[in-house]
């Protein structure tokens, strides 16, 4: 049974590893979530004390983005542990609640091996529990440098296709530390040329039907005093032609072993703009989001959402008169189209930057390599 409440954030610490904890109150572990479906508007923490509650955090959008969704699985897993339920069962749950996210079944299947290790070695139930968290914890802590490395990677890749500084990017959906144990993927990277005086313009895509780029990454920039403009997505084009655009930045959900990247829907669009006017399109990802096993972009499994969120507004204070939880904005039983991310075919990506450095041209061999570097092995 998914238990779950809400507590309001009585203090002021910025946004970055507090969009995720582990806690320990005296009635028992728990794992802490800062509720993203309630920003800008109020910052509000979830507090789920099983698996089944974060899987409904997951689903609901509440915890989000690859990275975090792989630390977030992690943690439930030793969360079940810790609290006595079935791990494999959890474990099963968390990893399919989003199918597009390789992130989550990562973090869960990692967690989920140290688990198993720990009992079939010792026996005790509490060691493998403290296993699993160790796990969690330190997928965690690995991905707070690889968001550091990510950010000095892209700025350099950014350096060399835009020399002069000044750079106006655009980036969509969220992808900052929202969305990682560190400051974030391509936000990172924004976020990094920010901070040495070469970021001109950020260019913030509303994204659309869920509003993460106006609600979650406009937050983020303005928290870090960032000069940016919001934009519908579809006004992107008359970017572009004006000439306004140096560089899209964006992150991925699933890169396949041949390059083609899954991520946000809207995404591949800006990718047939950016290649039109001949505007680097670059992919921010950790080597966890590449999937080996998955052979190319029509291998991905895209998640499909509910069609409320395309026919009602749903944003926190907004008076609730529809079916799913929001405004209508469409006429009673109008089908909706809603799909969460659109895939990339690598000819049109210019570069996947990752904590191991950057492929370009995007190749399955040059990401091969990538992988197996991380690895400290060889291909053949």
């Amino acid at each position: 049974m998914a238990d779950q409440y809400a507590q309001t954030r009585e203090d002021d610490r910025t946004v970055g590893t507090s969009a995720i904890r582990w806690e320990e109150p005296p009635e028992g572990p728990v794992l802490v979530l800062l509720d993203q479906t309630r920003l800008p508007a109020e910052e509000v923490e979830l507090v789920c004390t099983d698996a089944p509650a974060l899987v409904e955090a997951i689903r609901s959008l509440a915890v989000r983005g690859a990275p975090l969704l792989g630390i977030a699985g992690a943690y439930g897993v030793a969360l079940a542990a810790a609290r006595g339920f079935d791990v494999d069962e959890a474990a099963t749950a968390l990893a399919a609640a989003r199918p597009t996210a390789v992130n989550l079944s990562v973090g869960v299947h990692r967690a989920l091996s140290a688990h198993q290790a720990a009992l079939a070695r010792t026996g005790d139930p509490g060691q493998a529990a403290s296993a699993a968290l160790a796990a969690a914890r330190q997928l965690h802590q690995e991905d707070a440098r690889a968001s550091a490395r990510m950010a000095e990677h892209g700025l350099a890749l950014l350096d060399e296709l835009l020399p002069g500084g000044g750079h106006r990017v655009l980036t969509h959906c969220n992808t900052g530390s929202l969305v990682s144990g560190g400051e974030g993927t391509a936000f990172a990277v924004a976020l990094a040329a920010h901070r040495a005086g070469r970021l001109r313009r950020l260019w913030v895509d509303e994204t659309r039907p869920l509003l993460q780029g106006a609600r979650l990454t406009a937050y983020e920039a303005a928290r870090n005093d960032m000069s940016y403009t919001l934009l519908t997505d579809n006004a992107a084009g008359s970017l572009f032609a004006a000439g306004e655009v140096d560089a899209v930045l964006v992150g991925a959900d699933r890169i396949a072993a041949d390059g083609s990247v899954a991520n946000k829907v809207g995404s591949y669009p800006l990718a047939v703009l950016a290649r039109y006017h001949h505007v680097p399109f670059v992919v921010v990802a950790p080597v966890t989001t590449v999937d080996p096993a998955t052979p190319d972009g029509t291998a991905i499994e895209v998640e499909q959402r509910p069609g409320y969120e395309v026919t009602e507004f749903i944003a926190p204070q907004v008076p609730v008169t529809g079916a799913g939880g929001g405004l209508p904005v469409a006429p009673l039983g109008t089908q909706a189209y809603n799909p969460a991310f659109d895939v990339t075919p690598p000819e049109l990506v210019t570069a996947i930057v990752t904590e191991e450095g950057a492929v370009s041209p995007v190749t399955a061999k040059g990401l091969a390599e990538l992988c197996a570097r991380s690895r400290g092995t060889k291909t053949d």
